[in-house]
C-alpha cells in the first residue's frame, strides 16, 4: 500500500478523485465555504453527525464533489488517540474490494502525531492475512492508495514518515507472528531475518545447533530438544552511528510453537500458541522499521527461535541444566520456556557491551492478568530506561505499565538442586519471571516487556497486533535525537 502526504485545503479536498474521500470532522469545527464544509456543517447542525470519535456519516456520490464516496468522520479532540479511534470504525469499508484509493483529510492543522495515528490506523483497519489462504488474490487487501491531505505538508513530513515506516514494520511483524508454525520454523524465522539484509545498513548473522551449543547455551539448548525443528539463533545488526557507539539490544523470544513440553497445555486455543514468538516478530519489525528511517543510533537484534515439543528427548520437570552464564536451573516446569530461551540469549547480550538491554516476550499469562490487552508489562532495574520506555509507549499509542522487582519477589525461585529454579509459585508470575531474568543481566540497564497480553488478539478478531513495534521504535527515535554522551550518563541511573 502506498501512502502520499498532501497539502490539501478542504476545497481542493472536494474535487480529489477517489474511491472514498474521509474527512475528520473534529469538536468546535469552524466551517468555511467549501462544499465539504458546507456538507458537515448542515449535518452537525441537523443532528445526523456527532463529533464524538468513529461517529460517521456516509455519502454515496455527493455532487459536485470528486470522491464517489464521501465519509464525515467525527475524531473528537483531534488528538492521536482519537483520531486512530475514529479510522478504527472504518474497518468494513475499508476492507470493501471497491475500495482502492482513499483520501484522508484534516479539517484543520493536526498535531503531527495524528498524521502518524491516521497512517497507522488505516493500515491496521485495512489489513488482511493471506499467506496460507488458496483463495488469497481474491481476499488481498484492495486498498492500494492513500492520501493523508493536510493544511501543511512540510508542518507534519516526519511524523507522517514515522507513520509509513511503522506500518512497514508492523505488518512485518504481524505477517511472521500470524504465520502457522509449519510456516514460520526457526528455519523460516532466520529467512525471515536474512531477508532484511536486502536493506542497506542491515546485517544478519544465524547461528545452528553445533555453533549454539559450542557457546554454551544450555538453557536454550534443552527447550529446543524436544523438536525435530533444529534450533536458530539470530543476530540482526543495523548500524546507524561510529562503530565506538554502544549498540542498543533487542531481544526477542522465538518460540516459535509452544505446546508447553511435557508440561503440556490444555488443548483449547493452543493453536494460539503459534504467537509465542511474538517477541521475535516485533525484533524483525523494528529492523524493517530501522530500514525505512535510518536514524543515528546502533541497535542489534538477538533472536532465539526453537519449538517447544513434548518429544521423548525433551526436558523433563525436575532436569537440571547449566546456563551460558554457568549458572544451574532446575526445570520444574516446562512450560516455562521462555525464560530458559532468553537467559542465555541476555549473557550473549552483556558481551556485546550494550548501552542497555530491551528483551521482548509473551512470557506469562500472569500478565495478562495483572494488565489485560491495553498496557505490556514493564520491569526494569534502571529508572531512566524505564521512563524513556513508557514514554515512547504513551507517544507510540503502544503503552506499557511498570511493575516491581523487588528482591523478595525472587525468593520462590530458590532450589534445593541448583542455583535456581525455572518458577516461583503462583502468585505474582509475571514478577517472579522478571526476577529470573534478572539474574542473568548484571549490572546492565535492562528492562523486559511482558507482551503475553497485547501481542495477540483471540476470538474472532484473531490475529497478531504487531506490538510493541511501535513502542520500541519511539525509544530509538528518542534516543538517537540525544546526544551521545546524555544517552551514557543517563543508562548509569540505577534504581529498582
Amino acid at each position: 500500500m502506498n501512502f502520499e502526504l498532501k497539502t490539501l485545503s478542504l476545497s481542493a479536498a472536494a474535487s480529489h478523485p477517489c474511491d472514498l474521500l474521509v474527512m475528520l470532522v473534529p469538536e468546535g469545527f469552524t466551517p468555511h465555504s467549501d462544499a465539504l464544509s458546507v456538507l458537515a456543517a448542515r449535518a452537525l447542525q441537523e443532528g445526523d453527525l456527532e463529533t464524538k470519535p468513529g461517529k460517521m456519516l456516509q455519502i454515496y456520490a455527493p455532487p459536485g464533489l470528486g470522491a464517489r464516496r464521501v465519509v464525515l468522520l467525527g475524531c473528537g479532540s483531534a488528538r492521536a488517540h482519537a483520531v486512530r479511534q475514529a479510522v478504527q470504525a472504518l474497518t468494513p469499508t475499508l476492507k470493501t474490494p471497491a475500495i482502492e484509493q482513499v483520501a484522508v483529510v484534516f479539517a484543520a492543522a493536526p498535531e503531527p502525531a495524528a498524521v502518524e495515528a491516521v497512517v497507522r490506523a488505516v493500515a491496521d483497519a485495512s489489513y488482511v492475512y493471506t499467506s496460507t489462504k488458496t483463495k488469497a488474490k481474491a481476499q488481498a487487501r484492495a486498498l492500494s492508495r492513500v492520501v493523508v491531505g493536510v493544511p501543511s505538508a512540510s508542518a507534519v513530513r516526519s511524523a507522517f514518515a514515522t507513520g509509513v515506516a511503522l506500518v512497514a514494520g508492523i505488518e512485518y511483524a504481524r505477517e511472521w507472528a500470524n504465520r502457522p508454525a509449519n510456516h514460520a520454523t526457526p528455519t523460516r524465522v532466520a529467512e525471515a531475518a536474512k531477508a532484511l539484509t536486502d536493506h542497506p545498513g542491515i546485517q544478519c548473522k544465524v547461528l545452528g545447533p553445533a555453533q549454539v551449543a559450542k557457546l554454551g547455551m544450555g538453557a536454550f539448548m534443552a527447550v529446543a530438544q524436544g523438536s525435530e525443528q533444529p534450533l536458530r539463533f539470530i543476530e540482526l545488526r543495523y548500524d546507524g552511528a561510529a562503530g565506538s557507539q554502544a549498540p542498543v539490544v533487542l531481544v526477542g523470544k522465538g518460540i516459535t510453537f509452544d505446546t508447553g513440553g511435557i508440561s503440556l497445555k490444555p488443548a483449547a486455543e493452543m493453536d494460539e500458541m503459534k504467537f509465542d514468538m511474538g517477541g521475535a516478530a516485533s525484533v524483525l519489525g523494528v529492523f524493517r522499521a530501522l530500514a525505512e528511517l535510518r536514524p543515528a543510533i546502533n541497535v542489534v537484534g538477538l533472536i532465539p527461535a526453537c519449538e517447544n515439543m513434548p518429544d521423548g528427548k525433551a526436558i523433563k520437570p525436575g532436569d537440571v541444566v547449566t546456563s551460558m552464564s554457568g549458572q544451574t536451573i532446575e526445570i520444574l516446569n516446562t512450560d516455562a520456556e521462555g525464560r530458559l530461551v532468553l537467559c542465555d540469549a541476555l549473557t550473549y547480550a552483556a558481551r556485546l557491551k550494550p548501552a542497555a538491554v530491551v528483551d521482548i516476550a509473551t512470557l506469562t499469562g500472569a500478565c495478562v492478568v495483572a494488565l489485560g490487552a491495553l498496557r505490556s508489562g514493564l520491569f526494569s532495574s534502571d529508572d531512566a530506561l524505564a521512563q524513556r520506555l513508557l514514554a515512547a509507549g504513551d507517544a507510540a499509542l503502544d503503552p506499557c505499565w511498570r511493575m516491581p522487582l523487588d528482591d523478595e519477589y525472587g525468593e520462590g525461585l530458590k532450589s534445593h538442586f541448583a542455583d535456581m529454579a525455572n518458577v516461583a509459585g503462583r502468585a505474582g508470575g509475571a514478577i517472579t519471571a522478571a526476577k529470573f531474568l534478572q539474574r542473568f543481566v548484571g549490572d546492565l540497564a535492562w528492562a523486559h516487556l511482558d507482551i503475553a497480553g497485547t501481542a495477540w488478539k483471540g476470538g474472532t478478531a484473531k490475529g497478531a497486533t504487531g506490538r510493541p513495534v511501535a513502542l520500541l521504535v519511539h525509544y530509538l527515535l528518542g534516543l538517537a535525537s540525544e546526544p551521545a554522551t546524555k544517552r551514557r550518563a543517563s543508562s548509569r541511573v540505577r534504581g529498582e
